[in-house]
C-alpha cells in the first residue's frame, strides 16, 4: 500500500486554471498540492506571445507561466510532478492515485488537466511524428527555416501559429475544411495581411507522405489533398504539417462516472461542481464557450470558493455527528 498524503485539496493539473486555483486556495489558508505531469503552464507553454491577458500587453507563454507558478508557490501552494492515474471516492474523500505510485487524498480535488491536440487521423501522420509531423510550432518552427509548411484547422490556433512560423518559413499555407474561419477577427487580419501566408480553404489532408520510409531517417515532402466541394485531389510539397484540428480533454481519470459532454469534456455548474461530490473542474478540460486564459485563471478562482463552502460544510456535518457517504452506504 503506498504511503497516503492528506490535503484540504488536490489541484490535477498546473496550468493557468490550476495554478490560479493554487493560489487561491493558498491566500485562503488550505493545505493545496497540484499535480502536474509536465512543467507548470500547460498550453501556456506551447504558446510564444500572450496579447490578450489583462495587464499584459505582451508577454509569452513561458514568461506568463513562470510568474503565475511563483505567485501561487509564494502563498504555499506544493507542486508534484506525477500523472495522476485514477480518482475515486471513498466516503466523503477523494482519493487521487498517481502513476509514480503515490497516493493523495482530499476532500476536493479541482481538475485542471487540460488536453491534448487531436490528430488529423490521416496516413503517414504518426509515422512521420517528430520529423516534420508536429503538434507545437513554437517547439519545432525553427527547424523549418526557409522551408515551405501547412497548418491544418481553423480555429484561433491554427492561424495563429500559422502566423507565427511565418518567422521561419518561406511560405505558409493554412489548409481548412471550410471556407469560414472561427479564429477571431483580430487572427485573420494578421494573418491575410501577411505576403507568405496563403489559404486552402474547403480541403482536407488525405495523407501526409515522406521520402523515404521514417525508420530510414525519412522526413514529410508531401501532402495528398482532396477539395470536398469538387472532389478533386492535389498534392502539396511541404517540409512540416502542424495539425491545429481540436482539443480532447484529460478527463479519463475518474474510477466513478463524471458527467462529461460527448467529446469529453465535464459538465459543471457555475461553481464548477460536477455531478460528484467533491469533484471540481475548470480550464480546458471543462465544457465552456471558449477556451482562454482569463476563463481558465476565472475558472479556477470559482473552484476554490466552492471547495471551501464544501470544506465548511463537510466540517459542520462532522461536528453535528451526520454520518458520511460511506457510513449511510454501509448502514
Amino acid at each position: 500500500m503506498p504511503d497516503t498524503k492528506q490535503f484540504d485539496v488536490i489541484i490535477v493539473g498546473a496550468g493557468p486554471a490550476g495554478l490560479a486555483a493554487g493560489l487561491y486556495a493558498g491566500r485562503m489558508e488550505l493545505k493545496a498540492l497540484a499535480l502536474e505531469r509536465l512543467a507548470p503552464g500547460g498550453q501556456l507553454m506551447n504558446t510564444l506571445d500572450v496579447e490578450d491577458y489583462p495587464g499584459f500587453e505582451h508577454i509569452t507563454g513561458q514568461e506568463l507561466s513562470e510568474k503565475m507558478e511563483a505567485h501561487a508557490r509564494k502563498f504555499g501552494l506544493e507542486i508534484e510532478y506525477d500523472e495522476v492515474k485514477e480518482i475515486h471516492k471513498e466516503g466523503d474523500t477523494v482519493v487521487v492515485d498517481t502513476e509514480l505510485g503515490h497516493q493523495y487524498t482530499a476532500p476536493a480535488v479541482i481538475v485542471t488537466a487540460g488536453g491534448q491536440p487531436k490528430k488529423l487521423g490521416v496516413p503517414g501522420e504518426a509515422e512521420y511524428a517528430g520529423r516534420g509531423v508536429s503538434y507545437c510550432a513554437i517547439c519545432d518552427g525553427a527547424f523549418f527555416k526557409e522551408k515551405v509548411v501547412a497548418v491544418v484547422g481553423g480555429g484561433d490556433s491554427a492561424v495563429e501559429e500559422g502566423t507565427f512560423l511565418t518567422r521561419y518559413a518561406s511560405k505558409v499555407y493554412i489548409i481548412h475544411r471550410r471556407e469560414e474561419f472561427r479564429a477571431q477577427a483580430i487572427a485573420m487580419q494578421r494573418a491575410k495581411a501577411d505576403p507568405k501566408v496563403e489559404f486552402i480553404t474547403d480541403t482536407v489532408v488525405d495523407a501526409i507522405e515522406g521520402d523515404q520510409p521514417p525508420d530510414a531517417g525519412g522526413s514529410v515532402v508531401r501532402l495528398q489533398l482532396r477539395n470536398l466541394k469538387t472532389g478533386e485531389k492535389t498534392q502539396l510539397d511541404v517540409a512540416a504539417i502542424f495539425p491545429f484540428v481540436g482539443f480532447l480533454p484529460n478527463s479519463n481519470i475518474f474510477r466513478d462516472h463524471v458527467d462529461h459532454d460527448e467529446l469529453g469534456y465535464l459538465l459543471t455548474d457555475q461553481n464548477m461542481a460536477t455531478n460528484v461530490r467533491g469533484i471540481f473542474a475548470a480550464g480546458d478540460v471543462r465544457h465552456q464557450l471558449t477556451k482562454q486564459i482569463t476563463t481558465a485563471v476565472g475558472d479556477g478562482t470559482t473552484a476554490v470558493v466552492a471547495v471551501t463552502k464544501l470544506l465548511e460544510e463537510l466540517h459542520q456535518g462532522h461536528a453535528q455527528g451526520v454520518p458520511d457517504e460511506a457510513e449511510v452506504a454501509t448502514a
